[in-house]
């Protein structure tokens, strides 16, 4: 069935889970923890990105912190935790713990870090490659004062006009 013109935009899952097999959703389950296993590997790659972006003379890069939930903004604590009744009793949305360190975070953090790097890229990606493409109206969350390019005025010349004045990646254009 297609979703409405409104909702086109949307992933539909809650319409299909129920539909789906038992050991379908419970690899599923498995499948989304399994990249924990990747999470020191991503936060690694994102300092790395930062501690580059800083050693090229950035200044006013967001930090992680920047991209995280406040604590005080999660509407449950242990104490509070609402569980689902389960069809078996070793069903982990059964436990108070998996809720409260699923939702508190594993999914806030890894969305945050994700969130990060992505902008630590966008911000890298204006700073090297001032060039337009179809899809860098999207890098505003990493616009800088100006790119590599632009400090150089014989290389900035050689640009594009419209790469030249783009406010992404030049904070004073031309006139």
């Amino acid at each position: 069935m297609k979703a409405c013109e409104s909702c086109s935009d949307r992933v539909h899952i809650g319409c299909n889970h129920k539909k789906m097999p038992v050991l379908a959703r419970a690899l599923g389950l498995v499948l989304i923890y399994l990249p924990i296993l990747t999470l020191p590997f991503v936060f690694l790659s994102a300092y790395m990105t930062y501690f580059s972006l800083k050693l090229c003379g950035a200044q006013d890069v967001k930090k992680l912190k920047d991209f995280l939930p406040d604590r005080a903004s999660h509407r449950y604590d242990l104490k509070s935790q609402v569980t689902m009744d389960g069809s078996f009793s070793l069903s982990l949305a059964q436990s108070k713990l998996y809720w409260i360190i699923n939702c508190t975070w594993y999914c806030p953090v890894s969305v945050g870090l994700f969130e990060w790097h992505a902008y630590m890229v966008k911000v890298v990606e204006n700073w090297w490659c001032p060039f337009n493409h179809s899809r860098k109206n999207q890098y505003t969350d990493g616009a800088i004062d100006q790119s590599f390019w632009h400090i150089y005025p014989e290389d900035k010349a050689k640009l594009h006009e419209e790469d030249k004045n783009n406010p992404i990646f030049t904070e004073t254009p031309e006139k």
